[in-house]
């Protein structure tokens, strides 16, 4: 439509216009325009966090849950940067977002006026395009550029700066349709070269999940993977890009692989890098495939044409959406006979995936991690996790589900798990929405639990505390063996912080207590907690830190 409106509302409607259904913020009198359009468009749901850090973080979780931009509305300044760390989760991670931001007015710029930033400066580097509108009648179009440049070729965050003063000014503009995909064929006879390829590989792998990856590319490459008898890797922390009940389904790379997946990436004459950058984690610091890949065939589909190439030698490239690729290789004949290696490296993975009793650990994780796969179907729960040691049991022995059961960011952001579980328990609250932290990860974002409660959102939070930073004690062991400095912590009572929010919580130090309690918490609706004490000294599914002393260099 074309007709007067201010700035505030021409933005929320053509947010509308567009399918945004959703806007996560942390409310500032930069835009209280766009708040007072809100106002009159019950159609959006406007979720109100309590920092612009855990905003961002749900902002791009639900990015990633639906493929479409996640939204997010900061202030100028403090808001700005505390909601910077989503906007590189978001890149890293390639979900679409898109972070508005409350600028001074367009009179006082460049005076460095009152938390005042250059934020198409500071932004550059962390989003695909940052910018700001000057003219309200603009509007329509800046917006649907955003949306396009957010989930085009490789998804990720766009940043766009809005003066106040812009936000208030009444114009005339011509709002913009919704944009639908830029639809591209890509015929299976493109794909003839790769097949060939596959055909005469001894040692083939696949290894997928990540840009523009959705529930219909995993089902295809699933079936496709299964008729070639190719063994399917997941990306770092890509475990849900196929169902793990697939039986060439090979397990994760990252950190903490298992040996022998390792080995079969190494000894392959033939990868398949489907949606993956190979980035650094997935790849072991570029080592465990190299840029050059000497005695390796490297076919590389990614749906940035930039991407290819970028850091790696492709013997072929295809620039190509997943949705495309999955069309094509659904109409590919399969060989009349599967590859055995499929086979052989799932039973790999299944094996090295089955968590064993660890003799004297009070609480085994493991032990907690099967109870669940016994209680919680992998379809139907949302694993939500930052980073720390804590989640690599969880990456180790649960077995995800279809695409969208696991939100974990690639950029290895801490805090994260519970903003997102917040904003998987509101996209999708038929599934159990899980945060999985550790006590340092927690306290990060546990704030948000109180965005959880205001909007009535039911999660499950498992809390690992072990009084440390794990993850850095686990490295400062290996560097500097018992000279512990910095990162030991003293932490507050969790599940009476539980309660605090109206929810239920239970504290638990033995493992025979965790089955009981996660019956209990699943009977049970809104906030839950299970806060699990254990000992730093396990520090990992696979090691203590007794060992890595003792296997220092001499």
């Amino acid at each position: 439509m074309t007709m007067k409106r201010s700035g505030g509302r021409i933005l929320t409607d053509n947010l509308l216009a567009q399918g945004c259904d959703r806007i996560f913020h942390v409310p500032g009198e930069s835009f209280l325009a766009v708040l007072d359009a809100l106002h009159d468009i019950p159609a959006i749901d406007l979720v109100t966090c309590r920092q612009e850090g855990g905003a961002a973080f749900m902002a791009c979780a639900d990015g990633a849950l639906t493929g479409k931009p996640g939204i997010c509305f900061v202030t100028r300044g403090p808001g700005a940067t505390n909601a910077s760390i989503g906007v590189h989760v978001a890149m890293q991670d390639s979900i679409p977002m898109i972070l508005f931001i409350g600028d001074v007015d367009r009179s006082m710029r460049d005076r460095e006026g009152f938390q005042e930033v250059d934020f198409p400066a500071m932004f550059a580097p962390l989003a695909k395009w940052a910018t700001r509108i000057e003219d309200a009648a603009r509007i329509p179009e800046y917006i649907a550029r955003a949306w396009r440049v957010a989930t085009s070729g490789r998804p990720g965050p766009v940043v766009i700066a809005l003066p106040e003063d812009m936000l208030t000014d009444t114009v005339e503009a011509t709002d913009r349709p919704r944009l639908s995909p830029v639809e591209r064929s890509l015929s299976p006879d493109a794909l003839t070269p790769m097949l060939d390829l596959l055909r005469t590989a001894e040692r083939p792998i696949a290894i997928v999940g990540g840009a523009g990856w959705d529930a219909a590319s995993g089902e295809a490459f699933d079936a496709f993977a299964r008729s070639w008898g190719l063994p399917v890797a997941g990306a770092f922390r890509r475990q849900d890009a196929i169902s793990n009940t697939s039986p060439v389904w090979a397990g994760n790379l990252g950190y903490g692989p298992n040996p022998k997946l390792v080995e079969r990436v190494k000894q392959a004459d033939l990868i398949l890098a489907v949606g993956a950058r190979l980035g650094e984690a997935t790849t072991d610091g570029y080592t465990l495939i190299t840029p050059d890949h000497p005695g390796q065939t490297l076919v590389h589909i990614h749906p940035d044409a930039g991407e290819l190439d970028h850091v790696y030698r492709t013997d072929m490239a295809i620039a190509a959406s997943m949705a495309e690729f999955g069309a094509a290789i659904a109409a590919v004949t399969p060989p009349h006979q599967p590859h055995p290696a499929g086979q052989a490296a799932n039973a790999e993975w299944r094996d090295w995936s089955t968590p064993q009793s660890r003799e004297g650990v009070a609480l085994d994780l493991g032990q907690c991690v099967a109870a669940m796969r016994e209680r919680m179907a992998a379809d139907d729960t949302i694993i939500c996790n930052g980073a720390g040691n804590f989640s690599s049991w969880w990456h180790r022995y649960w077995r995800y589900g279809h695409l969208g059961t696991q939100l974990a960011p690639t950029a290895g952001a801490m805090g994260y798990g519970v903003p997102a579980a917040v904003a998987a328990a509101l996209r999708r609250p038929k599934k159990t929405a899980v945060a999985l932290a550790g006590d340092g990860d927690f306290l990060m974002n546990g704030q948000e639990l109180a965005t959880a409660a205001q909007h009535g959102a039911d999660l499950l939070i498992i809390l690992v505390d072990n009084g440390g930073y794990g993850t850095i004690r686990m490295h400062q062991e290996r560097e500097y063996p018992e000279r512990i400095s910095g990162t030991t912590l003293a932490n507050p009572d969790f599940a009476a912080l539980a309660r605090a929010y109206g929810g239920w919580a239970v504290t638990i130090e033995q493992t025979d207590q965790f089955a009981p309690a996660l019956h209990e918490a699943l009977e049970r609706s809104g906030i839950r907690m299970i806060h699990c004490r254990t000992d730093i000294a396990v520090i990992n599914p696979a090691t203590t830190i007794e060992k890595i002393r003792s296997h220092r260099p001499a």
